[in-house]
């Protein structure tokens, strides 16, 4: 016996073996069709359906890797073993297959991107430290202050006079310097007990001075953004300091970003210092990008919960201060 199947209205019949390799009118619709030997017709759609399917798989597992749970490795995303991730200490999501989806994300809307892996490694202390600086902003501010001031300045050298603080808010800024020096944010630190005066040394590392010039706050928003995925498990991809190059060739640079669940984009940008010049900046950049106001974030230490709420209500952006960012995010997510 043979086989034929006609490409304009999809009839399927059984023919005579003799009229292998013919035209013939088709019983249905008359269009010409080919006839085909039955076993060779049925090898043939096999092929075609396992190459299919093994190609679907594959894409599956890739798209399970660009969005992982943080308590999955791309392994487990795909249906493999659970692996506990330390959000703390991993280069898990240094890859290009984490960064895959918001490539094709801005892919889509013709705008090309330059990823920097190594910025959201945290097998450093970065994330660490801005964490507990963010966390406790109100306090521990005064010795990023007199860094960044000594850093802006070329003076290496600085000292908190912690006997003007009650006993618990000097303990706190002593036990940090201490923190910052035992991780080499600091080249040296020593606190004299009599005269209750911690005396600090800058480290002059590009890194550190990058740090404390502001990517601390970057760390910060990144970090809590993981907590709360963890937290929820909600799949996701994420970028730090991203590169967007629009097809006009304008450039921009994002500091945090993430794509959650493949199509729920949330921006955060962090200023340390004055903002309100680049408003107007950050206006256009989330309206060519297409993102609701909701999530496009600008988290300022300088704002109080007034002021953000105000120019939110002004202005087609969010505006937080540091304790309001994780409770927009809760909102949002």
């Amino acid at each position: 016996m043979a086989i034929l199947r006609c490409n304009k209205c999809g009839h399927v019949a059984e023919v005579p073996g003799e009229l292998t390799g013919q035209q013939i009118a088709c019983p249905q619709c008359t269009q010409p069709v080919a006839v085909y030997d039955t076993v060779l017709f049925v090898r043939k759609v096999l092929q075609q359906y396992f190459s299919q399917r093994d190609e679907l798989n594959t894409l599956k597992a890739q798209q399970a890797s660009a969005f992982p749970t943080l308590n999955e490795s791309p392994a487990a995303a795909a249906g493999g073993t659970d692996l506990s991730i330390d959000i703390h200490n991993s280069d898990h999501l240094a890859s290009e297959a984490q960064h895959a989806a918001v490539l094709q994300w801005f892919e889509r809307r013709q705008i090309q991107i330059r990823a920097n892996h190594d910025a959201v490694d945290t097998t450093g202390f970065f994330d660490e430290i801005a964490v507990e600086l963010g966390d406790n902003y109100d306090q521990l501010r005064e010795v990023v202050d007199k860094i960044r001031w000594g850093q802006q300045k070329d003076v290496p050298n600085f000292s908190l006079n912690l006997g003007k603080l009650s006993q618990k808010d000097g303990q706190t800024l002593n036990a940090f310097c201490k923190r910052l020096y035992d991780c080499a944010f600091l080249a040296k630190y020593f606190y004299q007990k009599q005269e209750k005066i911690g005396r600090g040394t800058i480290q002059s590392a590009p890194t550190i001075r990058s740090f404390f010039g502001g990517e601390w706050l970057e760390w910060y928003a990144f970090m809590k953004v993981l907590g709360l995925l963890r937290e929820r498990r909600q799949r996701f991809s994420c970028a730090r300091q991203l590169s967007v190059i629009f097809p006009n060739e304008d450039l921009h640079e994002l500091d945090v970003f993430f794509l959650i669940d493949g199509n729920t984009p949330v921006c955060i940008e962090c200023k340390t210092g004055e903002f309100r010049q680049d408003i107007d900046k950050y206006l256009r950049l989330r309206k060519r990008l297409g993102i609701d106001r909701s999530q496009f974030i600008l988290c300022a230490t300088g704002l109080t919960d007034e002021q953000a709420a105000g120019l939110s209500s002004t202005y087609e952006l969010t505006f937080v201060t540091l304790n309001g960012l994780t409770t927009h995010l809760s909102r949002l997510f």
